[in-house]
């Protein structure tokens, strides 16, 4: 479709995640996603619409058609395989990542996707933990508790830790709370959760733990 331009892509790809996250999604909740103005949201929506890329349903705000799934799934995919690049082949930082990867997801060419997948091994996760789309346009997608929700002496391990704020992620690297490291809580207080990582003893304040989505090992991984 060579009327989609990068601009609608980036509408396309913040309902479907604003979806993903709240269900229902209203018109200035993409404008404050995207950092633009509800008219200009809302302009932009009208012609979505008329491309039959969006839909809207009382009570259920806006939602995707198939062919606009289809195509903000696969902008996602570009998203996530070239911040994987970044990160595995470049050296880039997990925070400068997304950045990057948002300014070269539009011209990324069917082709040079297929190489970047098949160098990276087809990865199903991008550096942060975020699901990778398949290349044939589906996303399976599983839902984490926040560390906040891991009960005190319970022991989880990092699957996902939030792009949103590229300052939290620069902190958690720091601290090695990335996906894949097992922790175990061990305190909280007022909100901050003091965690075990591999031996050393980390206070977490709460913007921290917000930022960090575990997968609970139950009892029998309790140390």
């Amino acid at each position: 479709m060579s009327v989609i331009t990068g601009v609608m892509q980036d509408y396309l790809k913040a309902i479907y995640k604003l979806k993903q996250d709240r269900g229902a999604v209203s018109t200035s909740e993409i404008a404050g996603r995207l950092g633009v103005a509800a008219a200009s949201a809302t302009n932009m929506i009208k012609r979505l619409a008329r491309l039959r890329l969006v839909s809207y349903t009382r009570y259920y705000g806006l939602t995707l058609t198939p062919a606009g799934q289809r195509i903000a799934l696969e902008i996602i995919r570009h998203h996530r395989l070239i911040e994987l690049y970044l990160a595995q082949h470049l050296g880039v930082s997990l925070d400068k990542v997304d950045a990057e990867a948002e300014r070269l997801e539009h011209v990324l060419s069917e082709d040079v996707e297929a190489r970047m997948a098949t160098t990276l091994g087809n990865p199903t996760q991008d550096p942060h933990g975020d699901p990778i789309p398949s290349a044939d346009g589906t996303l399976r997608e599983i839902r984490y508790p926040q560390l906040e929700n891991l009960p005190t002496g319970e022991t989880g391990v990092v699957v996902r830790v939030s792009d949103r704020n590229p300052a939290v992620l620069r902190r958690l690297a720091h601290l090695g709370v990335l996906p894949g490291v097992a922790l175990k809580v061990v305190a909280r207080r007022h909100g901050d959760c003091q965690v075990e990582v591999r031996g050393r003893q980390l206070n977490l304040p709460r913007v921290l733990c917000e930022g960090v989505y575990i997968q609970w090992l139950g009892a029998a991984a309790k140390s």
